[in-house]
């Protein structure tokens, strides 16, 4: 109802030219990303605000842009989507305040005053009524949302297992989109998983330092030698390294189990 009373008040106001405008931006995200907001994309950053895909894993290094690239699809998602919810969640409330502070600025390129909703310390409300509220990974703060249009999980491999399958619900009745982003960290948990046992649903993106035009060779090497092999691999490489503190590698344990073998019933 309060879509439909809120579109007649715009035509009212003479507004429905730029209702069909905005509709139009709608299936054009990057073009909107672009002339809107002002952001021109790499192409690998530009791929990904193009896809329609509902399920989206970014595995990119550090420095890349991730929570610019969020940051960008949270605003084309309140801008187009009249009433609609944008939730993200990060290990640690200074990570959600740092992707709020990005949005408003692409908000205020817009046009728009940035105003919170009145119910969230870190939200932003549009005049449309959709609202971007960032929270940090705590399942006590978590519940309570629903309807979820849109559901970002950043640094995903830092977030606990628990917290994520908590989240999943919220996409129940709106169908949502869910997007995953996240520099490896081991090979374990819900990230981990999704990126190498996930369906084809997913739109697996990964993005090694090696290919970002903004971080210069020789800054790699510097950090290669002073980080050792390991965490560089994790850190600007993309790679899922085991943390060696375990007796056999992740890789071994997985190919030991089968299910071929039927299970040991003691009668």
């Amino acid at each position: 109802m309060w879509r439909v009373e809120h579109r007649a008040a715009r035509r009212d106001s003479g507004g429905e030219a730029r209702e069909r405008a905005d509709s139009a931006w709608e299936e054009d995200p990057l073009g909107f990303v672009r002339e809107k907001l002002g952001f021109e994309p790499d192409a690998t950053q530009a791929r990904v605000l193009a896809s329609r895909k509902k399920r989206v894993l970014l595995n990119c290094t550090r420095q890349w842009g991730k929570s610019t690239v969020t940051a960008a699809k949270a605003v084309h998602q309140a801008y187009t989507a009249f009433g609609s919810l944008t939730l993200v969640v990060s290990p640690s409330a200074r990570q959600s305040g740092e992707f709020l502070r990005k949005a408003t600025g692409f908000v205020q390129r817009l046009g728009i005053r940035p105003k919170g909703d009145g119910d969230n310390e870190m939200s932003l409300e549009l005049p449309n009524g959709s609202r971007i509220v960032g929270l940090p990974a705590s399942e006590a703060t978590i519940r309570g949302f629903s309807a979820v249009a849109l559901l970002l999980v950043d640094e995903a491999a830092r977030v606990p297992d628990e917290l994520y399958l908590a989240l999943r619900p919220m996409l129940a009745v709106s169908a949502g989109a869910l997007w995953l982003m996240s520099t490896p960290f081991g090979a374990r948990g819900f990230f981990y998983d999704a990126w190498e046992r996930g369906a084809s649903e997913w739109l697996r993106v990964r993005v090694p330092a090696t290919e970002c035009p903004r971080i210069a060779r020789d800054f790699l090497e510097q950090e290669r030698a002073a980080m050792g092999e390991r965490w560089f691999r994790q850190e600007y490489l993309c790679e899922f390294t085991d943390s060696g503190d375990g007796v056999f590698a992740r890789e071994v344990v997985e190919r030991a189990i089968t299910k071929e073998v039927r299970p040991l019933v003691l009668r």
